[in-house]
């Protein structure tokens, strides 16, 4: 029905996101976007706009699952009030989490713990 929307957001629409804030956001995102998609950074980024959009609270019915994943975020990201050093922050805690998630080695726990941060 909506074959653009997934269950999180996909790292295939980070690059999409690089032009809708100023300088210090578009850096960030292209430093991203050549990544490859299992690196921790792009790993990090994706959990940021997953819990920016609330993307575990999307179903196959709602308005943002209609719009698409890539659209979601972009609407996300422009919609974000904070300053550009706000969502590096974001990021850069998101990536400490995926670290230690990575460094965990038990990952059935680890990754219910993420999810739990975000419910």
């Amino acid at each position: 029905m909506y074959p653009d929307s997934e269950i999180l957001f996909p790292s295939r629409c980070i690059p999409q996101l690089r032009d809708l804030r100023k300088k210090e956001w578009a850096i960030l995102v292209q430093r991203i976007t050549v990544l490859p998609d299992g690196h921790e950074d792009v790993l990090a980024f994706s959990l940021m706009i997953t819990r920016m959009a609330s993307c575990l609270t999307c179903d196959l019915d709602s308005y943002r699952a209609s719009l698409g994943c890539c659209t979601c975020a972009q609407r996300t990201v422009v919609g974000f009030k904070g300053p550009d050093r706000e969502l590096v922050v974001r990021f850069e805690q998101a990536r400490e989490e995926v670290r230690e998630f990575l460094e965990s080695g038990d990952l059935s726990d680890a990754l219910m713990q993420l999810v739990q941060q975000d419910e």
